[in-house]
């Protein structure tokens, strides 16, 4: 599907995209098993949202358990990148779970600054593994649910 329009071109704030639309731009298999993921584990439905960020304005998609924010997920043409954030308190953890995960997920928590709200990490699903280190970090921040 090949589309000139930019994403907010496409879905302007006015007009949601369907989830099958989400689906067919995004165009990556991880993003279909991220979302069946967060639903089996954490009982979390998308909530869809309009961002007016002047670096990536358009619609993403939260994922909450509870009241406790798990992650955001944004799409584009053929890309799929979920924000995971690290709060302070679960940085010990989240050094006991990064020798687990791939270099490229290593590399990107060593060079996000920590703040007081945490490390916000931008988690681009390029890879089967990389989902599973979203996976491990999603652990820190709620436990899923036993399989």
């Amino acid at each position: 599907m090949t589309d000139a329009k930019t994403w907010a071109q496409r879905f302007p704030m006015d007009r949601p995209p369907s989830m099958e639309e989400l689906d067919q731009y995004a165009d990556n298999p991880l993003w279909p098993e991220l979302r069946r993921y967060l639903k089996a584990a954490y009982g979390a439905e998308p909530r869809m949202e309009y961002s007016r960020c002047g670096l990536e304005p358009g619609w993403n998609l939260k994922f909450k358990k509870g009241s406790k924010s798990l992650a955001t997920v944004y799409l584009r043409r053929g890309y799929a990148t979920a924000m995971v954030s690290v709060a302070p308190k679960d940085e010990a953890a989240a050094e006991g779970v990064l020798p687990a995960c791939t270099e490229q997920t290593r590399a990107l928590y060593r060079n996000t600054a920590s703040s007081k709200m945490g490390r916000w990490l931008m988690l681009d699903l390029t890879s089967p593994e990389i989902l599973e280190d979203v996976k491990a970090l999603l652990a820190l921040r709620a436990k899923p649910a036993a399989r």
